[in-house]
Order: structure tokens, then sequence, then C-alpha cells
């Protein structure tokens, strides 16, 4: 069953720059897992395997905005003490999500982590979707396939942080739909439980788009990636089955991402 969780955050110092980066936000989830699950938060570390979750960038709360699609994945000032803010963690795996429940049973909105040199409060864990909150959502599997229209042919995503796929030894940020679906459907065969074979992708042609490429300068080295929007079309005679999976994976980008460093911010994906 995926998960899709905002954590609401309040830093209880300013975070500076440099420590809101996707290596800074990784640690914070893995010092999270590691302190109800020494063992767990070691093999996530030192996995090299694809890992069965996502992060995004922090986000400062704005009252205001009630569809946060764009979102904030570099920040250039210091988030100052006191902000309220938002961090979202997927999980893909039914085990995972087991076995951090002692962090959302027995969460301590006074008990600090650390973000770098900050120390911040969890207040508040939402698992389900808010007006003012659309990221955080769950479904499970089974239902992520049975709610999938069989007849809905355009895709439309929207592209929410930098999206990036590694072909070979190389970056490509062109979201082609083999990149695309791919990248989805290798992920939910990995965690569903419930696979998917032959899924038509000769019929899915691009029909829209207004993207562009973002440089990001806070990983090891520059990372380029894609942002805006695109749309697919299912042209063609298509079995209904074959749109019912294209559908089925679409919906799952909200909790898998695209690409690559999807567990350090990237790749975040919204279906319009």
């Amino acid at each position: 069953m995926p998960h899709s969780l905002i954590l609401n955050i309040t830093p209880q110092s300013p975070i500076y720059p440099n420590f809101l980066s996707g290596r800074h936000y990784h640690a914070l989830f893995l010092n999270l897992v590691s302190s109800v699950d020494k063992k767990l938060g070691d093999y996530l570390h030192e996995s090299n395997a694809d890992k069965p979750f996502t992060l995004s960038p922090l986000q400062i709360q704005n009252k205001n905005k009630t569809q946060n699609f764009t979102l904030q994945y570099s920040h250039q000032n210091p988030i100052s003490a006191g902000t309220s803010c938002w961090w979202r963690i997927s999980l893909l795996d039914d085990k995972l999500f087991s076995q951090l429940t002692p962090l959302w049973l027995n969460l301590n909105p006074e008990q600090p982590w650390h973000l770098g040199s900050a120390n911040l409060f969890i207040t508040s864990i939402q698992g389900t979707p808010q007006s003012t909150q659309p990221w955080a959502n769950v479904c499970t599997y089974p239902q992520l396939y049975q709610q999938a229209s069989a007849e809905n042919k355009i895709i439309k995503f929207i592209f929410s942080t930098p999206v990036s796929f590694r072909q070979g030894g190389f970056d490509n940020v062109l979201p082609t739909k083999e990149s695309v679906f791919n990248s989805l459907l290798n992920r939910w065969n990995k965690y569903s439980g419930v696979e998917l074979n032959n899924i038509p992708l000769d019929a899915i042609y691009p029909s829209a788009f207004n993207i562009n490429t973002e440089i990001i300068s806070n990983y090891e080295s520059k990372f380029i990636g894609c942002l805006g929007e695109i749309s697919y079309r299912i042209l063609g005679n298509v079995e209904t089955t074959g749109i019912k999976q294209i559908n089925a994976l679409s919906d799952f980008a909200l909790y898998a991402g695209i690409g690559r460093k999807t567990t350090m911010g990237m790749g975040m994906v919204r279906r319009r």
C-alpha cells in the first residue's frame, strides 16, 4: 500500500541553504528510521538498490495557496526559526510502513530532530488528502488498479521538482514515453504485488508540453532536470486493459515519482 505522508515541521533555529539539499533530506529520513529500527536505517543507507521511499524538498507553508503543484526545490535564503513548513515522505512498501509504525504512533512534537545545524520539531503528520494539502494520500495497490479508468486516453503530468533519467552512464532530461512509463512500471512491479505486463507503450504519444530544464547545484555535481507540464495521448485501437494499466501507472506517479534522485527530493510528479 503506497502512502504519501506530510510531516508538518517547525524549525527552532534557522535552516541555512547549504542544509536544504537532497543529501540532508535523505539523512534526516534515515535518522527518523533509525530512531525506531537501527538495522533498517543502516540497510536503507547501505543499499544501492531502488529504495521503497521518496522525499520532497522542504516546503514553506503557504496558507493562501490551495494547489501546491509547483514546489520549491532549492532555497537561496535561510528558513527562519518558527516558520511553518511541510515535508512529504512517500512509502511504496507495506512492510516499510509497518516497520515505521512506532514512529507515527509515538511522535513527540517536542523532540528535536536535526537538519544540518538546525533543530526542528515535527508537529503532526497527515496521511489523507485535504483541500489545502493535495500531496497527502493513501491507497492500496489493488485499489489504484481497480479505480484506474479504462476509457481515459489523456494523461497530463506536472513535474513539480526536476525530473531526469539515467540512460547507460549518462543523464537524459527529455521525458520520453519510454523513460516516464518504464520508470513507473519498474517501481509498480517491484512493490505492488499486482504485476503489470504488456503495457502498450507504442500507443502513447506526447500531445502537448510546456517544459524547461533547470540546473541544481546542491548535489555532488550539478543536477539537470526537466520541469513543467506534459500531456500524452493513447492513440489507435487499444484494448481497455491496456488503457487501464496506463492510467493505473499514471495515478501511481503521485507516490512513486519518476526518474532519478526521488529519495533526495527530485522527480516529484502529479497527474493533473
